[in-house]
């Protein structure tokens, strides 16, 4: 005879397990590096910066 299994452990396991696939998934699909992110940021704010220094002054 083997030893009794908990079920619950089981279960919360095999839980854990699929929580963390799905974020490693949504990691690889959305996920940015904090340099892609500063780089996206400061991008925006040059184009700003220059948008606004086109503007006509009245």
């Amino acid at each position: 005879m083997g030893k009794p299994v908990n079920l619950n452990r089981y279960r919360k396991e095999k839980a854990r397990a699929e929580k963390k696939a799905r974020a490693d998934q949504n990691a690889v699909k959305f996920g940015r590096s904090k340099v892609e992110k500063l780089e996206t940021k400061f991008e925006q704010d040059k184009q700003k910066r220059d948008l606004d220094n086109h503007e006509l002054d009245e």
